[in-house]
């Protein structure tokens, strides 16, 4: 049995399913794990999981807590996370959480709280999967299971399939999230300059040509210029319009290869699908494509110095 401790964390969105939450705990704990801060799943304020000075709250407390917990995990993302930015102890934070073994894990408008934690604090967090999706009907095998693998490791790797024709093998801080989520802090202190970096990015529900304007805005700004890499990963339910005269998600990525002067490279199964990679920002990272694959390894990062759950518990 595991002894994890883990305290959910409700930065944006409240919980509009609540048997995705429900399922999500009672796996986490058949699983052996200890699971606290329920009370965040009952916190309802207009379309936030609270007010903004509650859901600030669940993360200046990691600051002040006597005992940490092993991982905070967000519940579900949504927005609201950008409305908190002003109201963290960023020094706070950083004294108490730099040496400590604490993993804040989500995705989706979490990446608002990524962002500005490396920027102002320099804290490694990760992009994985949030309550709701190891609550999910059927729980993905391969999520679980990297979920564990990473935050129970010192390095991990993740390999998935791509078509570029031209090998790449670069090294750099990887990082990165939800795309629309990280283009709105552009031009904030919430921002980290990140020099030379692997740079992944995903978005769910939006038209392609949305998706290539943001990623201009990360070109144009010099963003993806200084960058070692672009990861692409899920773009789930991106489809074209009734306008858009065959213009597609193909299209849109076709175009920021032909401009962004970096490497970009397709297919990372992480973002909004089933399938969810655990993603350190911030670790030491090394991309490689060749003969129609792609494997990122990452190593460096915090990590639980403890066994992981031995595998995925049964979906009920």
């Amino acid at each position: 049995m595991s002894d994890i401790s883990i305290r959910l964390i409700a930065p944006s969105g409240y919980p509009y399913d609540p048997a995705a939450m429900t399922r999500g705990v009672s796996r986490l704990r058949e699983a052996g794990c200890a699971v606290d801060g329920l009370e965040v799943l009952q916190r309802t304020e207009q379309r936030f999981a609270g007010t903004d000075a509650e859901r600030a709250a669940d993360i200046n407390a990691l600051a002040t807590m006597e005992i940490l917990p092993d991982i905070a995990l967000v519940t579900r993302g949504g927005y609201g996370a950008s409305r908190l930015l002003p109201h963290l102890r960023y020094d706070a934070l950083r004294k108490r959480l730099a040496d400590a073994s604490t993993l804040l894990v989500g995705h989706s408008d979490f990446t608002a709280l990524q962002l500005a934690l490396y920027a102002k604090s320099g804290l490694c967090t990760f992009s994985g999967p949030l309550l709701a999706d190891l609550g999910a009907e059927s729980c993905s095998e391969f999520t679980w299971q990297h979920f564990w693998s990473t935050l129970t490791s010192t390095a991990s790797t993740a390999a998935w399939s791509d078509t570029a024709t031209t090998e790449i093998d670069v090294q750099g801080p990887l990082w990165g999230g939800n795309l629309a989520v990280l283009c709105s802090l552009l031009g904030t202190p919430y921002f980290p300059d990140i020099e030379g970096g692997i740079l992944f990015v995903e978005d769910v529900g939006e038209p392609p040509f949305r998706i290539e304007r943001w990623l201009y805005q990360l070109h144009l700004s010099g963003v993806l210029g200084r960058q070692r890499a672009l990861v692409l990963g899920d773009f789930s339910h991106c489809q074209p319009g009734a306008r858009d005269n065959g213009y597609d998600l193909a299209a849109a990525f076709a175009q920021i290869r032909a401009v962004a002067g970096i490497p970009v490279v397709a297919g990372m199964p992480h973002g909004h699908g089933t399938e969810q990679l655990t993603l350190p920002f911030g670790a030491a990272a090394r991309l490689r494509v060749a003969n129609g694959r792609a494997q990122l390894d990452f190593s460096g990062y915090p990590h639980l110095d403890r066994p992981a759950p031995a595998s995925a518990v049964e979906n009920p």
